[in-house]
């Protein structure tokens, strides 16, 4: 727990990897306390996206207050520094009315902004648009080896499959000649909060067997229609993403459908897997199966006022 001494507002996070039942319990305490929910899911956050970003059922929507979902337009360009200023104005909002607020989602970048600030990150457009052309030439398994090489701690957290992750980590490296994971270890911003992190976390088996569901159910549900809606679009960095970014192959004909779901669900495992790594390195987390909210509860009950 970040503890802010003299405030009794308090940030309870849920965080975790896809699949681990983070929305049951976001909604099973908002009851509790009366409080509010902020996603941190950047995947949530665009309106366009529904069945392969497992947002909340419209009745789960209207069970709670919640902010920063179906908040963005897949065209609109939006950063983890954008959501830390526009989720602290919110917060500050909320806070006026309310001791506790509910924060869910499993977009690391995103949560840690918004609890200890972004760091500042040197940048330069010439170096990028020199990575960029690295990338066009060589391919993304290039720089990928290239990252893995000059900062490896780096690397074991990262979605290395996203380019924009890689060539921006490469970018720092290339003009400090340090680190891009030297650039994420500065001193934390003060908040006029305090945080309490829950992580809910699952044995493997049954996550994956959670997973490999969910993504059946989403393809019941129509997700192969969303997605072709969106077909003309999936080059724009807001689809580029788990549960989109598959169907290419399959629009161009490379694929059918069988071996699409097969790939949803392989990515889905590996980004719950870099979900975990990045959450278990944060010793402020305290972790609870899924299922166990009465002890959620009596633990934020316990420090809450502390």
């Amino acid at each position: 727990m970040a503890n802010i001494e003299g405030t009794s507002k308090t940030l309870v996070v849920i965080a975790g990897p896809t699949a681990v039942g983070k929305t049951n319990l976001s909604l099973k305490l908002a009851k509790e306390y009366e409080c509010p929910i902020i996603s941190f899911d950047s995947r949530q956050f665009y309106k366009e996206l529904n069945l392969g970003t497992a947002k909340p059922t419209s009745e789960e929507l209207s069970s709670a207050e919640h902010h920063f979902i179906n908040s963005r337009s897949i065209h609109d360009f939006y950063t983890s520094g954008m959501y830390e200023n526009d989720a602290i104005k919110k917060l500050d909002e909320l806070f006026l009315d309310t001791n506790i607020v509910i924060a869910v989602g499993g977009s690391g970048l995103y949560i840690n902004g918004l609890c200890y600030g972004i760091d500042d990150i040197p940048s330069d457009l010439e170096s990028r648009e020199q990575i960029k052309q690295r990338w066009q030439e060589e391919g993304l398994e290039v720089l990928q080896k290239e990252l893995a090489e000059k900062d490896p701690e780096y690397y074991e957290i990262a979605d290395v499959k996203n380019p924009r992750r890689v060539m921006r980590a490469l970018e720092v490296i290339e003009i400090s000649g340090k680190t891009y994971t030297s650039f994420r270890t500065k001193t934390k911003k003060k908040r006029n909060f305090k945080t309490i992190w829950i992580g809910l976390e699952q044995d493997v088996e049954t996550l994956y067997v959670r997973i490999n569901l969910r993504v059946d159910q989403m393809m019941e549900n129509g997700l192969a229609d969303e997605v072709n809606e969106l077909k003309e679009l999936l080059h724009l960095k807001s689809l580029r993403t788990v549960g989109y970014q598959e169907f290419e192959g399959f629009f161009k004909g490379n694929i059918d459908l069988e071996k699409v779901v097969e790939l949803i669900k392989r990515n889905s495992r590996r980004y719950a897997k870099r979900q975990l790594l990045w959450f278990r390195k944060n010793e402020e987390v305290k972790w609870f199966k899924p299922g166990n909210s009465k002890k959620v509860i009596e633990y934020i009950d316990s420090i809450k006022s502390v």
